[in-house]
């Protein structure tokens, strides 16, 4: 039995069509699982990729952090 990996994308996502080839190559099904998704569509296992939610800048947590 193929293992099924769901790969999470959701805005902002940079990595989730890297992720899905991963699982694929590792012999396993990717089921591609929207960010909202109620249902994970009895995958095995989840990856969530990384990216930038909404934008990419220079260290914007710690700048928004530090505003009071």
């Amino acid at each position: 039995m193929t293992a099924r990996i769901g790969v999470i994308t959701f805005p902002g996502t940079l990595d989730d069509v890297d992720a899905a080839r991963a699982a694929r190559l590792s012999g396993a099904e990717a089921v591609s699982l929207w960010h909202d998704d109620a249902d994970l569509k009895s995958v095995d296992a989840v990856i969530v990729p990384g990216g930038f939610s909404y934008g990419d800048y220079l260290r914007a947590g710690p700048s928004r952090g530090s505003r009071r």
